[in-house]
């Protein structure tokens, strides 16, 4: 009897695992058409209003910023020349007085009206 009990479970075991399985199944592709539903309506609307969707201009306005500041960064790209608005300035030593002349801590001039 003990091996009818095993037997039994076992298949009750493989049961639940292919429903879960299943159920995990239906949940991936109704989420997946869900999501093409989403991006067809949201294409129609755009057509209909003549304007890009809105993930589209964000993800275009980042990888215009991203290739802006990251040019000659990363390797095996083409080094440029360097760019033309770099200038060097004379250094100079900056006061740390108020405006009547007293030495004070720069914290001071904060908390002062």
């Amino acid at each position: 009897m003990n091996a009818f009990t095993d037997l039994l479970g076992r298949l009750l075991a493989g049961a639940i695992k292919l429903l879960l399985v299943l159920a995990a199944f239906v949940f991936v592709v109704s989420f997946l058409l869900a999501a093409l539903v989403a991006v067809v309506l949201v294409s129609l609307w755009s057509l209909v209003t003549g304007r890009k969707p809105a993930p589209v201009v964000m993800f275009n306005r980042m990888r215009e910023q991203s290739q802006r500041y990251t040019k000659g960064v990363w390797p095996g790209a083409a080094r440029g020349e360097p760019p033309a608005d770099v200038v060097d300035v004379q250094a100079h030593e900056v006061n740390n007085s108020t405006r009547r002349g007293k030495d004070a801590p720069v914290e001071a001039d904060f908390t002062r009206r």
